[in-house]
């Protein structure tokens, strides 16, 4: 494994290992895996690793990937070819695909409870289309354990960065890195 997969996992696990505190708001139960965008590949190769923490600090996991949501989002528009001829007529519609999202994620939050963690992989698949901090905000009340965003990009002082290219922005998620030192 690689160590700063190694040591991010570390990071996790002691994180996920606290007890968890009853009564929090949704926005308290979320936590941002951030790692290099280069380490995409090795985080899904290694996410079995993520898991194995989570269920050895006593809790349940459930995997949900939204990689694919757009290409089957933009497969069952009806007018799905004018969008590859006339790209900037896509803008018009990118909420109705933001809602699809949050619609997949609520189903698969309604499905867990509180002792449960939700791991949210393929967030860089929203690029360009729709924002993580807005699927999160959306979701936020419906989180029951916890909800764990991989999240390839970078966090300085409260403020997140996907894929490290859009402007950030400021969320008060619980960060995780590889250089946590909790």
């Amino acid at each position: 494994m690689s160590s700063r997969i190694a040591r991010l996992t570390e990071s996790y696990q002691s994180h996920i290992e606290l007890p968890w505190q009853t009564g929090l708001a949704g926005v308290q139960k979320v936590i941002f895996i951030v790692y290099d965008k280069t380490d995409e590949l090795r985080i899904r190769y290694q996410v079995e690793e993520f898991e194995i923490a989570t269920r050895g600090a006593g809790h349940k996991w459930k995997l949900v990937d939204i990689t694919d949501d757009f290409p089957r989002w933009m497969a069952g528009q009806e007018y799905h070819d004018g969008y590859f001829e006339y790209p900037e007529d896509l803008q018009d519609i990118l909420g109705e695909f933001t809602a699809s999202v949050v619609t997949h994620l609520e189903q698969e939050l309604e499905q867990a409870d509180q002792e449960t963690v939700v791991a949210l992989q393929g967030v860089a698949g929203l690029y360009g289309f729709s924002h993580v901090s807005e699927v999160v905000a959306k979701v936020a009340n419906q989180i029951k354990g916890r909800l764990v965003v991989f999240f390839p990009g970078e966090y300085e002082s409260n403020n997140y960065r996907l894929l490290d290219a859009r402007p950030g922005w400021n969320y008060q998620a619980v960060p995780i890195t590889a250089g946590n030192a909790l």
